[in-house]
């Protein structure tokens, strides 16, 4: 029996990047590489030609691209189906020439195995390794299970891509087409954190204790409270996203991952997204373990870790409780992500906290993210049933276990002290009793056990 060497297989499956992309056909579904794992060479080259194509739906999460098939003149050639919006998607949609999909983090690679099959996954990977094996680097999340489940994979080899241990690769073999194009993969720079971001940041860094595991979101609230753990020691990292904070932490030993229950020594995570610095700190490095968004997302598998820090941000929180993460009103801004995933594996976890953090207000401080009602038309991404802590600059709000009356109350402290007067007033008017009445003080054993 003749048995090809890989480098026979890799070879016969080389092809450029236009006679790749033709293997697309009108009313496909073609599901794109996420955040930096997004394959720009092969994206230009299918917007470049797009007079071939006719209702091509384009679908994925976080992009660092321009998302060029979003524009009116890609009418009637792509459509674009978002499930995480962004600068380059998110008028497409507002305009109504693109469409959203609502779903959690963790089962997006369900959706694209059942309600959403995938005709063609467009994808990018490292050089194969001497066994044939190409690494997905920077993005597990959904884009290695839509490599394993789409009709066709087309990748983008990259030798720029690093190569990450985890449940992160693919076999040569169970490649369709190889286009071979090097180039430097997306960076997005560090967040810039405000005076009064660092103060959201200590107050958040207050709820957390050595040997805790954390799950860090996206931008500049979750990236503020990285300064303040310089202290503290044993720290794990179970999360959906990693930037460039997290490096300085892992090699100082803070973020050891010694006293993790799943995958102890080792910080689980689904994609990273920051510098050409991050992506040579993941590059063949044993303590990072790069997973599918189903498992590391999976609010079981985080509730095994014990005594998880979810840390998310918002857009508005009502007197409630009720968050509105992902719209406002009714523009889709952003997406649900992974933040409902977390904060309900944190809430399951052994000692788990959740905390959302904001700053108090928008648009220059001329509106309120404490609000009464949310916007009309905005989207609860997380629950009043489920949010933890709320943190802004003026404090910390513990909600759970609180009364409605206790939580508006907790809420208006921590508002921004020109909108307290009118919550105020939306307080008595809801709970027919004057705001300066004391009610006799509830405190919970957390808390009487944090004095």
């Amino acid at each position: 029996m003749n048995i090809l060497d890989w480098k026979d297989i890799y070879d016969s499956k080389v092809v450029s990047a236009k006679e790749a992309i033709g293997y697309i056909k009108s009313g496909d579904r073609v599901v794109t590489g996420h955040a930096a794992g997004e394959p720009t060479y092969l994206i230009d080259t299918l917007v470049d030609n797009y007079e071939m194509y006719e209702n091509v739906e384009i679908c994925h999460l976080v992009s660092l691209g321009e998302g060029k098939y979003t524009r009116p003149e890609m009418k009637g050639h792509f459509i674009f189906n978002g499930f995480f919006l962004g600068a380059g998607t998110r008028e497409a949609v507002a305009q109504g020439y693109a469409n959203y999909s609502p779903g959690f983090f963790h089962e997006i690679p369900k959706l694209f195995r059942t309600e959403l099959p995938v005709d063609v996954a467009l994808v990018m990977v490292s050089l194969p390794d001497k066994h044939g094996f190409c690494s997905f680097g920077t993005s597990s999340d959904y884009t290695k299970p839509v490599a394993d489940s789409a009709k066709i994979v087309i990748a983008q080899v990259n030798e720029f891509m690093p190569r990450t241990f985890g449940g992160n690769l693919i076999h040569v073999r169970d490649i369709d087409f190889i286009v071979e194009h090097s180039e430097p993969i997306l960076e997005q720079q560090p967040a810039k954190v405000s005076i009064l971001e660092q103060k959201i940041g200590k107050y958040c860094s207050t709820l957390i204790k050595d040997g805790d595991c954390l799950q860090l979101g996206i931008g500049s609230i979750p990236e503020s409270v990285l300064p303040f753990l310089w202290d503290r020691k044993d720290l794990g990292l179970h999360t959906e996203m990693a930037s460039d904070g997290i490096v300085d932490l892992m090699l100082a030993g803070i973020i050891n991952n010694k006293r993790k229950k799943v995958e102890p020594g080792r910080s689980v995570i689904t994609f990273v997204m920051g510098t050409r610095r991050l992506y040579d700190f993941i590059d063949d490095n044993p303590e990072i373990s790069m997973n599918p968004v189903d498992y590391v997302n999976d609010p079981v598998t985080i509730a095994k870790n014990d005594n998880v820090v979810s840390i998310n941000s918002c857009i508005q929180v009502d007197l409630m409780g009720q968050v509105a993460s992902e719209s406002i009103g009714l523009r889709q801004f952003s997406g649900v992500g992974g933040q409902v995933d977390f904060v309900r594996g944190a809430a399951m976890s052994n000692g788990g906290r959740s905390i959302i953090a904001m700053l108090s207000t928008a648009k220059g401080g001329t509106i309120s993210r404490i609000v009464p009602f949310l916007d009309q038309g905005a989207a609860v991404t997380t629950s009043r049933n489920d949010v933890h802590y709320v943190i802004t600059e003026y404090g910390i709000a513990l909600l759970k276990g609180k009364t409605l009356k206790e939580r508006a109350r907790a809420l208006i402290k921590i508002a921004h002290p020109k909108f307290r007067q009118e919550l105020r007033e939306e307080y008595e008017r809801r709970f027919l009793e004057p705001y300066e009445y004391a009610p006799a003080v509830r405190r919970s054993v957390k808390e009487t056990a944090e004095e």
